[in-house]
């Protein structure tokens, strides 16, 4: 929030307020002057908090301060607005029940972190004569993901790739 947008002190306009005091009390509707001589007793600045209500909302509160926590506060929102990120795990269609079981489980491991996951099949040469193995084997790694996740895009091909995305049931 910068200094422009918010008015303290003797830059607010507004010939009444409604004021909040330090401590989040309501202290009702008083004049500009009257609300100034209160921030100024108490040592500290008079902040218009909602300039388009009706009366404007002022908050007797060191400046500073409310600068401080209105700061915190918006690096609090972006980090928890934080958006799910699209993982993505590549299949061979000849891929090892060993190699399956490793990848199943980092796939597990982005859907408790609360990622979605594409699932691609990718195919070889004259592997895509044979495009219901690539099915088969969606289905198998949905079955063994099942208690994990929920299939959110039906399979799709793309050239040589069969794709899914799965996301985590929680």
């Amino acid at each position: 929030m910068s200094n422009n947008s918010v008015r303290i002190n003797e830059s607010i306009r507004a010939r009444e307020l409604r004021v909040i005091g330090q401590n989040g009390e309501q202290l009702g509707i008083v004049s500009r002057a009257e609300a100034l001589k209160l921030a100024e007793e108490a040592g500290v600045d008079l902040v218009e908090i909602s300039p388009n209500a009706d009366p404007p909302v002022a908050k007797v509160v060191d400046w500073g301060k409310y600068q401080y926590q209105k700061m915190k506060e918006q690096q609090k929102n972006r980090k928890n607005s934080k958006q799910a990120e699209l993982k993505q795990m590549r299949f061979g269609l000849k891929i090892g029940s060993g190699d399956l079981d490793i990848k199943l489980r980092k796939i597990r491991s982005f859907l408790e972190a609360g990622h979605k996951v594409r699932i691609q099949i990718f195919y070889r040469g004259r592997e895509m004569a044979h495009k219901e193995l690539g099915y088969e084997l969606i289905d198998k790694i949905v079955a063994l993901l099942d208690e994990d996740a929920i299939l959110e895009q039906k399979p799709q091909m793309a050239g040589r790739n069969l794709s899914i995305v799965v996301r985590s049931k929680k």
